[in-house]
């Protein structure tokens, strides 16, 4: 049975009591105030608030972070993008890589020159590199070798001999021997100890000698003066001076002519090249010299015979073969 609750204070007036029994309603929720212009649905879902904790990197301006300074160029065409060193006398493209690594590389070999090591040793037997002269001495005092081989041997000689030639023919401004050409000539190298091994050798000097057939007689200042005055003669000029008498320019800038006649020569110089930091030291001398004594077999040439020949010299071509030869070295066609 249930029991009956009595009443104590009958005047007072009936408090309800909120119901801790699970049957009861829930308090109503409170809704939030609603922002001017912030008008949603009741029934869409609340959105994202935004993370208050920004990272220090966003609070910077975007436009600061990213910007970049212009440097202003100016095209000057005063200004030419060729250079010619003045250790090597090579031209090249400022700027460009390869031409620049290009340079790097043939300023150091016409400098310094190339080195002969043990691989090129261990080759030299079976390539036939022939050991000329010896102990040749400088003008500084110092001592060198000189050695030959076939212009057309293959093997580590040969990919050297072929870098070589290759510095030699930027630096004189002349194009490729054939291989024709390289068959039927030698190469003569002026070797001297290296600084810094004592089992390797210095390339310094270089000379190619090749069998040719003919050559051209060079013109004495006596024979180019008449000729000149001949040229300039009136009665010359109605009549047509016969061929023996014309003179062939070789290089007008050195006054270097020569007789148009073809001499049969044996012994031909088609390059010729010495280190610029061993130069004026006789090195071309004692390889020109070698070459003439050796080159053919039992038969040394003398050079004061007209018997050895140059392509078109330089300026220091000349005035070596004017000092070595005596003015009597011909010239003839590569």
């Amino acid at each position: 049975m249930a029991s009956k609750v009595k009443r104590t204070y009958s005047s007072r007036s009936k408090v309800s009591l909120p119901s801790s029994s699970p049957s009861s309603s829930p308090l109503p929720l409170k809704r939030k105030a609603s922002i001017p212009g912030d008008e949603t649905d009741e029934n869409e879902p609340p959105r994202k608030k935004l993370f208050a904790g920004r990272s220090k990197s966003s609070n910077k301006p975007v436009a600061n972070s990213k910007q970049k300074f212009l440097t202003q160029l100016h095209f000057s065409l005063e200004t030419s993008v060729l250079k010619t060193c003045s250790l090597c006398d090579l031209s090249y493209t400022r700027g460009a890589p390869d031409d620049e690594a290009l340079h790097r590389a043939h300023c150091i070999r016409v400098q310094r020159g190339m080195e002969w090591g043990r691989e090129e040793q261990r080759e030299a037997e079976k390539a036939g590199v022939e050991e000329v002269d010896s102990g040749v001495k400088m003008k500084d005092g110092k001592k060198g070798r000189i050695i030959c081989f076939r212009a057309d041997v293959g093997g580590k000689i040969g990919s050297k001999l072929s870098i070589l030639l290759e510095t030699i023919n930027l630096t004189l401004a002349s194009p490729p021997l054939t291989l024709s050409v390289l068959k039927a000539s030698k190469a003569y190298l002026f070797l001297i100890p290296s600084l810094s091994s004592s089992r390797r050798e210095k390339i310094v000097g270089c000379a190619i000698a090749q069998r040719i057939s003919t050559a051209m007689a060079i013109a004495d200042p006596e024979d180019i003066a008449s000729s000149d005055s001949s040229t300039n003669d009136v009665a010359s000029v109605t009549s047509a001076a016969p061929p023996t008498t014309r003179l062939v320019a070789v290089d007008v800038s050195t006054g270097l002519f020569c007789h148009p006649a073809a001499l049969p020569t044996p012994l031909g110089i088609p390059r010729l090249f010495v280190s610029s930091s061993h130069r004026r030291q006789g090195i071309a001398s004692h390889l020109l010299t070698a070459a003439a004594a050796t080159s053919i077999y039992g038969c040394p040439l003398n050079p004061l015979k007209g018997e050895v020949a140059f392509t078109q010299p330089t300026g220091a071509g000349s005035a070596v073969m004017s000092y070595w030869g005596k003015g009597r070295v011909r010239i003839y066609e590569e």
